[in-house]
Formats: structure tokens, sequence, C-alpha cells
């Protein structure tokens, strides 16, 4: 790897990163790392990216847009594509369902992230 080519810390976002084999280190805050390891969330596990339709990544508390007319059951009328959805938490997959939301109108209901669009 040649120097501009080495990524920011990862727990403060530093750009002064530098190789030290075979981990990266960060002169402003110590943290070293391994650059070929998958990314872990807080809990040590690793971290999938969920994606939405076209291929964002997608974060807790991201707004999205529904991209489809999804029928509900036991609703008189579907949710119309185009619908926004404020403050999505990313779950779990249950079923393909990985996003739990409050939809106006509809309630608290998981979505896939395969039917939403990042605003």
């Amino acid at each position: 790897m040649s120097e501009e080519n080495f990524p920011p810390c990862p727990e403060c976002g530093s750009e002064y990163t530098y190789e030290m084999d075979p981990l990266l280190v960060c002169p402003e805050c110590g943290h070293e790392w391994n650059p070929s390891a998958p990314v872990e969330d807080e809990t040590g596990a690793e971290a999938p990216a969920i994606k939405d339709s076209v291929g964002n990544v997608l974060a807790d508390g991201d707004s999205v847009t529904i991209v489809k007319t999804l029928k509900v059951k036991g609703a008189s009328q579907p949710i119309k594509a185009g619908t926004t959805v404020r403050n999505i938490r990313l779950v779990d997959a249950v079923d393909g369902h990985d996003i739990d939301a409050r939809v106006d109108g509809f309630g608290q209901m998981k979505l896939k992230s395969s039917i939403v669009k990042k605003i």
C-alpha cells in the first residue's frame, strides 16, 4: 500500500494513518487495526452491510422512500410508492425483513431493504 491509499482511522477518522506490518496505526488516537479484517460492531460481531434497492448502505436513523406499492394485510389501502419513512432502525433479518420503522398511517412495521431507497 502506498501512503495515499491508507484508509482513515475507524475510531477517530484521522487521515494520518500509517502502516506498521501487518497493521495500520493512527498516530492521533493510537488505534491499531488490520485493514484486511472484516468490520466489526461494538459487540465484536461482524456487521453485515444492509443496502437499499439501489445499493446505498443503510444505517440506523436514516430516512428512506418506499419504491414499490405494498399491500398490507388487514389494511384497507396499500402503502404507496414514494411514501417517506423517517428514522429507520436496522434489525436482524426475519424472513428478509431487516428494517423496523414507523410508517405514517400504518404504524410500526418491518420492511425489506430491497423495497426502500435512501433519501
